[in-house]
């Protein structure tokens, strides 16, 4: 389990209920509740968050394209 600094007890304790979040800059952080008092405990850590990876897009099956002559002003 994750420990953080609760700012209301001022004292390190587990964080419990744990989830890993990232934030709005795309920063990683550990989101909890404090076991003694019950405050919002949030533990960000070091790096930045990789985005996940994609899939490759196969291509599509070969389609006939449809030709439109060209436009005339």
């Amino acid at each position: 389990m994750p420990e953080g600094y609760c700012v209301k007890c001022k004292a390190k304790k587990e964080i419990v209920d744990a989830m890993e979040v990232t934030t709005k800059n795309g920063r990683k952080a550990i989101k909890g509740k404090c076991p003694t008092c019950g405050t919002v405990m949030y533990k960000i850590l070091g790096g930045k968050a990789t985005p996940a990876p994609v899939a490759p897009v196969a291509p599509a099956a070969a389609a006939p394209e449809t030709s439109k002559p060209p436009a005339t002003n």
